[in-house]
């Protein structure tokens, strides 16, 4: 089945008066799987290594996509910092349950930066002009338009856009002023979407793969979910860009392009929800909701 008859069936799954508990739909409900094994190679996107940071944990590794259109000056950092190789053997510093896990190295160390920043200013948000933003129809709590740009889950009003906090994404923290980050300690958010951090914490990408070897970290003991002994923290065996190693040691991932025609396919199949399993479709979704799949690359 072709994606255009894919589409066709959402359409007329979506349009079916009857609930889903009664009579047998009158067309088969494409599974997310088989939007996606349709899907033509036009629509994925080869992830830049320039833009890919790996960090090696004892359990694995964890791949990070960087976001230069929304946090140029925190990516070039970041770039700076692995490049520096100033991650490697500092630890998860904090897990706090159904928010973030946190990593960095304490307050006072004195790794060098190499030719990275001690602090920038924040890029909380940018101009909305010049970003082409896929669009959800969705209401949203928090802003006047959701949607997504370049892989990315992203929010604006007023004629501005920024990154929007959902599960994966990367965030450089800060303390009480503004310019007090650098993306020298980062957290992702392993929760419920705290989309109320929008617009105060500059977001700087989002994590590609493994997810589930930071969202299992043990909890931390301490305010907040910080370990409160070295004995609790995961030491980081390494951060490299992916552009510093070898072709071989690479991972060839692809992601979906947010702007395609099966990306629409499938945000319309997950606003629906019209198989088999599902009583009660909601008919609406939530920025945070949608999928952004990826995959290595065929």
């Amino acid at each position: 089945m072709r994606l255009q008859a894919l589409a066709a069936a959402l359409l007329v799954a979506a349009c079916a008066s009857a609930p889903a508990s009664s009579e047998a739909q009158t067309a088969p409900v494409p599974s997310m799987g088989e939007i996606l094994e349709q899907s033509p190679a036009s629509d994925w996107r080869a992830v830049d290594p320039e833009n890919t940071i790996y960090m090696d944990l004892p359990t694995g590794r964890v791949i990070i996509e960087l976001a230069p259109e929304y946090a140029s000056n925190h990516a070039a950092n970041i770039r700076a910092l692995a490049r520096a190789h100033y991650w490697d053997g500092a630890a998860i510093v904090r897990s706090q349950d159904n928010y973030v896990v946190q990593w960095g190295r304490d307050e006072g160390d004195t790794t060098a930066y190499g030719e990275a920043q001690r602090s920038l200013q924040p890029e909380f948000d940018r101009p909305r002009s010049g970003v082409e933003i896929t669009r959800l129809q969705d209401p949203d709590s928090y802003a006047r338009e959701v949607g997504f740009a370049s892989g990315f889950p992203v929010a604006g009003q007023n004629g501005r856009t920024w990154l929007a906090h959902c599960y994966g994404m990367v965030g450089a923290g800060r303390g009480d002023t503004a310019d007090s980050g650098s993306g020298a300690e980062l957290y992702v958010v392993i929760g419920q979407a705290p989309r109320h951090l929008d617009r105060n914490v500059t977001l700087v990408g989002r994590v590609l793969q493994g997810i589930e070897l930071l969202s299992v970290m043990p909890r931390g003991t301490g305010p907040l979910g910080f370990y409160e002994t070295p004995e609790e923290r995961t030491i980081i065996r390494s951060v490299r860009l992916a552009s510093e190693l070898p072709e071989s040691e690479r991972v060839n991932l692809q992601t979906l392009r947010t702007d395609s025609a099966t990306f629409r396919t499938l945000t319309e199949s997950r606003r629906t929800r019209r198989d088999p399993w599902f009583l009660e479709p909601t008919g609406r979704i939530n920025v945070c909701n949608v999928p952004l799949p990826v995959r290595v690359a065929p």
